[in-house]
């Protein structure tokens, strides 16, 4: 596939739009509620790209090569006809895949609805599987029984194979990752366990705070063997394994003990509109502006081609050799 390249090389293939920086949970990874309380300023509405200037910002991504596209958040189920975005999206040229990631809150009632617009894919974050401990992840106690059932429910429209992302954070939810575990063996659904990362400034990470990749796989081996397994498509941040009896599969996701910088090949576009070429970013490149100064989709596709082809990011690289840490964006704002 033809496209550009980064200062490293890196192609651009896979863009994540934050479609709103709003969300119900209060996670403590993500949006502690010591912070994002009910006087927290979100952006207006007028800031937010509209579905119209979403689909011609994508559709110059596109032509620069980006193939998949994630709808992020926040909680982007909260962003109020959602479907019509994805078939929106799903008409353009060059995107073959559309995701979504979200706390599962309101699946239920939009799955169906969302597979018919052409949605390809769900991936569904759950901490724990008992009330108490994803409460105290969540920090709204929000039932852990109304997430599982709307992973059910994406499974019936057709979603499935679904991704179930699990924050690990010592000491709160690292007791429950073989229950996770043995809930979603066999389930045909993909547990994936994750880091406790050190996005923006507000969820007092510590590295002490953080279970290693390799002791998460040491407690689902010594339970039920697994093996290593090739990744699907070069760039996949999940490490996979797979079950020896068969019982399916489960992945890793290591920023923190085993940066996969060298690989990345993700943009990311806020919900007013700033392009940001790392997760771990102190900032982000105004694409609103142009794009309401009438730009055309060359122009649009030249500022993407001028940003990427400077970028030169590897913040989990360079967080690995010690160096000191800089201020970074929110998740909330930025988009998983």
């Amino acid at each position: 596939m033809s496209g550009i390249l980064d200062s490293r090389a890196r192609p651009l293939r896979d863009l994540r739009i934050s479609v709103t920086d709003r969300c119900n949970f209060r996670c403590t990874y993500c949006m502690p509620k010591e912070i994002f309380g009910r006087d927290y300023a979100f952006l207006p509405r007028a800031e937010l790209l509209t579905f119209e200037e979403i689909t011609r910002l994508a559709a110059a991504f596109a032509s620069e090569g980006v193939s998949k596209i994630r709808l992020t958040g926040g909680e982007p189920l909260l962003r109020r006809d959602l479907e019509q975005l994805v078939a929106m999206l799903a008409n353009l040229d060059g995107i073959t895949d559309i995701a979504l990631t979200t706390n599962g809150s309101a699946l239920v009632a939009k799955a169906q609805t969302l597979k018919d617009a052409g949605l390809t894919r769900v991936t569904v974050s759950l901490d724990a599987l008992d009330d108490d401990t994803f409460a105290a992840m969540n920090g709204v106690a929000f039932p852990v029984a109304r997430v599982l059932a709307g992973i059910d429910a994406a499974a019936s429209a057709g979603l499935a194979p679904i991704k179930v992302n699990m924050v690990i954070r010592r000491g709160v939810n690292d007791h429950a990752i073989n229950q996770m575990a043995a809930h979603f063996r066999g389930s045909g659904h993909i547990l994936r366990f994750i880091e406790y990362m050190d996005v923006g400034a507000t969820n007092g990470w510590r590295m002490d705070d953080v279970v290693p990749a390799a002791e998460i796989i040491t407690a689902i081996d010594r339970q039920w063997p697994i093996d290593p397994i090739e990744p699907n498509y070069p760039g996949e941040v999940a490490t996979r394994y797979r079950y020896r009896d068969g019982a399916g599969e489960i992945g890793v996701i290591a920023s923190v003990t085993q940066p996969f910088c060298g690989a990345c090949n993700r943009a990311r576009l806020s919900a007013d509109g700033k392009l940001h070429t790392c997760l771990f970013a102190a900032a982000g490149h105004d694409l609103r502006s142009v794009l309401r100064q009438d730009a055309t989709e060359e122009a649009l596709a030249a500022h993407i081609r001028l940003i990427w082809g400077r970028r030169a990011d590897r913040y989990s690289e360079l967080r690995r050799a010690k160096t000191p840490r800089r201020p970074k964006i929110e998740m909330s704002y930025i988009g998983g």
